[in-house]
Order: C-alpha cells, then sequence, then structure tokens
C-alpha cells in the first residue's frame, strides 16, 4: 500500500458502556507505515479504541477500517493483517520463547520449514536467539515484551497496534522497545497505532490524537500541536493561585490555567515577561519557572486539566 493511502479508516466511531459514553464520534485516520499515538489519561477511551480496532469489541455505532476492511464486518479477515501486542501479558511463561513463537506460528497456518524459519528470524531480528530455550518466565519485562512483539509480527502483519507497550518497562526497555518499533516502520513499512499516557512516548510518534473523555481533543504531529501553545510557558507559584489568575487576565489581558497552586500563562518572550509579573505583582508570587511548551501543556490547554489526573477504567 502506498504511504499517502490511509491504512486505518475511523469514522463516527462511538461506544457505550450502559449509560457511560465511552467514545463520542471519533474519527481519524493513520497513513499507511506512519507510527501513530493515541495519547490520553485512563478513563479517556484509548483502550476501548484498541479494542475494537483489534476486533476484540463492536462498537455501538460508526465504523472503522483496517486495509480498506470493516473490523466489525470482517473481523476474521481483518486479524490476518494486525499484530496485536495487550498491555497484559499474552505469552506462556511455561513455555519456552521458541515454543511461544512456534505455537504462534500454528495459530496463523505456518508451518513445517516455513515456520521453522520464520521463527529463527524472529529471534534473531529481537535480539532473542541466546534465549529460545530459556522458559518466558525466566526472561526480565522487557524481553518479555521483545517476546510479544515477535508473536504479534510472527505471520507479518501490515499493521501493528500497541496497548500502552512501555508500562511496566524501566528506561532501558524502553528505549530498546522504540528501536524494534521504529526499525520495523523503516525496514518494512509497518504502520504502527498505540496507545499511551507517557507523553514522552507521544513525543516519538509521527502524529498523535489526543483523546479525552471519548473525544479527540487535537491531532497533529507533536511539533505542530505544541507550536500552537504559543512560545513559552510560565508557571507561577502562588499562595492564591485564583486571584493571581484573574489579576493577571486583568493586567495582560492573557487566560491563564491554575493547576497546583501555580498559575501557568502561555505566552512568547516568557523570559521577559517573567519580570513584568514579578514587578506588577509583588509579594504576591513565591516562585517562577520558564520552560518551552509539552504535550500535556497541549493536554492542559484542550481540556482544562493534567493529562495524569484522570479515573482509570
Amino acid at each position: 500500500m502506498p504511504e499517502d493511502v490511509d491504512r486505518i479508516i475511523v469514522d463516527n466511531l462511538t461506544h457505550r458502556y450502559g449509560s457511560h459514553l465511552a467514545l463520542n464520534r471519533l474519527s481519524f485516520s493513520v497513513r499507511s507505515g506512519e507510527i501513530f499515538g493515541l495519547l490520553g489519561p485512563n478513563g479517556g477511551g484509548k483502550t476501548t479504541v484498541f479494542r475494537i480496532l483489534s476486533t476484540l469489541l463492536k462498537p455501538t455505532m460508526g465504523r472503522a477500517f483496517i486495509s480498506g476492511i470493516d473490523v466489525t464486518q470482517k473481523p476474521g479477515t481483518v486479524r490476518k493483517h494486525i499484530g496485536v501486542v495487550f498491555q497484559s501479558p499474552s505469552i506462556d511463561l511455561k513455555l519456552t520463547v521458541s515454543e511461544n513463537l512456534h505455537t504462534a506460528g500454528h495459530l496463523y497456518g505456518l508451518k513445517g520449514k516455513v515456520l521453522q524459519r520464520t521463527v529463527e528470524e524472529m529471534l534473531t531480528r529481537f535480539g532473542l536467539a541466546d534465549r529460545a530455550n530459556s522458559l518466558a518466565e525466566t526472561l526480565s519485562g522487557g524481553l518479555r515484551r521483545r517476546v510479544e512483539l515477535a508473536k504479534a509480527l510472527i505471520h507479518r502483519p501490515g499493521v501493528l497496534l500497541l496497548d500502552e507497550p512501555s508500562a511496566g518497562l524501566d528506561p532501558g526497555a524502553r528505549r530498546d522497545l522504540w528501536n524494534y518499533i521504529e526499525s520495523l516502520r523503516e525496514s518494512e513499512g509497518v504502520t504502527v497505532v498505540l496507545t499511551t499516557h507517557f507523553m514522552e512516548e507521544g513525543e516519538n510518534c509521527d502524529r498523535v490524537g489526543i483523546l479525552d473523555r471519548g473525544l479527540i481533543v487535537a491531532i497533529g504531529s507533536p511539533s505542530e500541536l505544541k507550536a500552537q501553545i504559543g512560545g513559552d510557558v510560565v508557571s507561577a507559584q502562588s499562595r492564591e493561585p485564583e486571584k493571581l489568575r484573574e489579576s493577571i487576565r486583568d493586567r495582560f489581558g492573557l487566560e491563564a490555567t491554575v493547576l497546583d497552586d501555580a498559575v501557568h500563562i502561555e505566552c512568547r518572550r516568557g523570559h521577559e515577561f517573567i519580570a513584568q509579573l514579578v514587578e506588577a505583582f509583588p509579594g504576591r508570587i513565591s516562585s517562577v519557572v520558564l520552560r518551552k511548551p509539552t504535550l500535556e501543556d497541549v493536554f492542559i490547554q484542550r481540556t482544562g486539566h493534567r493529562l495524569s489526573q484522570e479515573s482509570s477504567r
């Protein structure tokens, strides 16, 4: 499929769990060969999207297509085109690494020399050849995640779906995981869709859709989204943050957000604004921090709350 073709299309996707609206008319597309992240808090709807795309859940309304195939109408066909790595481990801990891969290959109809050759390729690709005969239960979290990836790719799908792939991994294992993800895209053109609540993972994606309470509140490349903030972020700590926020609006005409007893202001030339701020409100500000915007600042701008403060679902 050419790179400029949409590999995944989500159209008006809506889902309810009883009276709870988990997804509200969600629409987005993912280009072939793209690494696309769904970034948002627990409870925002990411896992529901993942379950629908991986054919585990039928939406209440709307449609989703992978490689032009309706995931609801032809789930069996879709499964031939996708590899899935769940947040919860799916490898059999009582089997060896090689046995886990052989079992996965059998499920996709591989056998004989083709299966053996494919398993050997996967063991080499993911740096598992020296652990082929090790029981999965003896592996570290990072090595187990490599086995999960190898299983998901045993049938060479064009789309890889990952649900919170870095959950529970140490920083080194996270870096290794991302190296494998990027190499898959570069060497084989695999389209990757992942869910995450880690901002640094969102930064690694070609594009991200920021999801909150069942809605896409922003979508674009990380650099495009951060550029919308307007330059710098100034955070002023105060004993009376709400009053300070109102004073800043009245004095400078700037809308600010109060989070964790600090007033967050988006502005250009933040280093100059800090001097004006401290001079305008002597004694009302205990500390000031200047930084460049992050994806969490984009999330705060669009939702009014932190990415990390939602309850889980």
